[in-house]
């Protein structure tokens, strides 16, 4: 279906603006991000096609630019456009969760949901601001972890551009079993270095598996171990 062909009343930007977000579907929503389809593929059409492609909404959320543009009509322009989106509404519940990182427990209850269902190993960086506050959550890298060749820079980058106090990184174990490898324990002592060159202090490693964690500070695995 053309948007164009439809009443002026069933369009989904005029029944937004006239019953708003709540009174459309999730593909309709998608269609007004995407804006325009292409010549073989109208709007909704194309906004139905992603949808079906990564199944749930959680997962196109999830998804890279590279991961985006898989789908046929998603070029380089559409997919930044939703992961502008996704990152805005990301920012929105940052703020809403918000509240103070003082202790590993308190990081995995806000990262959980996000890394236990990656069905891949995946990396995240948490960071906080000189009161231990959350200033931003974002995953930065997803592969196993001994091929990703992780340098400090790219994640520290993150800390730096926030002006974050301190940071923390997570990743999932999607075999469920969080005990650490030698390559995490590597890249950690690595990583807590190149934090005292920059003065951003590497406050824990998290590590997710199957409704559990381990965490390098509570295990003494850290350089330094006072960072709660």
């Amino acid at each position: 279906m053309i948007v164009k062909d439809l009443p002026s009343e069933e369009r989904p930007r005029e029944r937004l603006a006239r019953y708003g977000a709540e009174a459309l579907s999730t593909v309709e929503l998608l269609a007004i991000l995407l804006g325009s389809g292409t010549q073989a593929r109208p709007v909704l059409q194309l906004a139905a096609e992603l949808l079906a492609h990564f199944k749930t909404l959680k997962a196109l959320a999830g998804a890279s630019l590279a991961e985006l543009k898989t789908v046929k009509g998603i070029g380089s322009a559409k997919a930044i456009q939703l992961k502008a989106a996704i990152g805005l509404f990301d920012r929105l519940e940052e703020k809403k969760q918000g509240g103070i990182l003082d202790s590993p427990e308190a990081v995995y209850e806000l990262i959980f949901p996000e890394l236990a269902s990656q069905k891949i190993e995946t990396l995240m960086v948490v960071l906080r601001d000189a009161r231990r506050g959350l200033i931003h959550k974002e995953i930065i890298s997803k592969g196993i972890l001994s091929e990703l060749l992780i340098h400090p820079r790219e994640i520290f980058h993150e800390a730096i551009r926030h002006r974050a106090h301190s940071l923390i990184i997570a990743h999932n174990h999607p075999s469920g079993d969080p005990t650490p490898s030698t390559r995490d324990v590597e890249m950690t002592q690595l990583l807590v270095q190149a934090g005292k060159m920059l003065g951003i202090e590497l406050s824990d490693h998290l590590i997710i598996g199957h409704k559990k964690f381990i965490s390098f500070y509570k295990k003494g695995l850290l350089l330094r171990n006072n960072f709660y």
